[in-house]
């Protein structure tokens, strides 16, 4: 038998293990690239008597691919920071 556990961690109210073992790696992939699952502390691979630690194979995997930014308007971003700036001054 193999499953999968996904410890996702909750900061002050805990932590949760998902241990489902009906999941399978690419549910957990999808998982985790739909956004799902986060705050992901650790995903264990159980098969038989053996754990392996799956974290960062799965996250390798679900990882989105990189998008240079070469279409970002700086001076846009300058102009909403400014913006920003002068509308929390008068508050």
């Amino acid at each position: 038998m193999q499953y999968f556990v996904v410890m996702i961690d909750y900061g002050r109210r805990g932590r949760e293990a998902i241990v489902d073992p009906e999941v399978t790696r690419r549910e957990v992939i999808s998982r985790v690239v739909s956004g799902e699952d986060r705050n992901i502390c650790f995903i264990h691979e159980i098969t038989d008597a053996a754990v392996v630690d799956a974290t960062e194979d799965i996250l390798a995997e679900a990882a989105l691919p990189e998008v240079p930014p070469d279409d970002v308007d700086l001076q846009a971003v300058h102009l909403d920071h400014a913006r920003d700036l002068r509308k929390h001054e008068r508050a």
